[in-house]
């Protein structure tokens, strides 16, 4: 039975537990990404535009639950590496739309191990994975329809 006071042990703490889990993930994806010569945000880009490109970096911002100003030096680096395109929009010159390159789709055949490879750092099978995800996704604010 717990007190009021364990309430406030660090180790009680959700928003402790989430932040580390969070580093820790990263720290995970590093290695794994590194062959593909990809960040955890820019895989995180990278995984949007596989689902849906060309789009707007407005959408793609959103989708990532990004500020544009965020996602845009993420898109600008990906995009020195070949691997996607920035195009104003000729409908809308104030839009800027983003689209994968040929090297960009070829990176989605390299990247299909990588979450077989982060179950596997992590112990977990895709059963587990997907229920600690949609757990988590209350607390991002995001429903997961998957």
């Amino acid at each position: 039975m717990s007190t009021r006071d364990d309430l406030l042990k660090l180790d009680n703490q959700l928003c402790f537990a989430v932040v580390t889990a969070a580093r820790n993930v990263v720290a995970i994806y590093r290695p794994i990404l590194e062959p593909l010569g990809l960040t955890h945000p820019q895989y995180l880009v990278m995984l949007a535009l596989w689902e849906k490109a060309p789009r707007p970096l407005n959408d793609l911002a959103a989708d990532l639950a990004l500020d544009p100003a965020t996602a845009s030096p993420l898109v600008k680096r990906l995009e020195s590496d070949g691997l996607v395109t920035r195009q104003r929009s000729a409908q809308d010159e104030r839009r800027l739309d983003i689209a994968l390159t040929d090297a960009g789709r070829a990176l989605r055949e390299r990247a299909l191990d990588v979450p077989h490879q982060v179950m596997a750092a992590v112990g977990m099978d895709i059963d587990q994975i997907s229920a600690l995800r949609d757990g988590l996704s209350r607390f991002a604010g995001r429903r997961q329809d998957a």
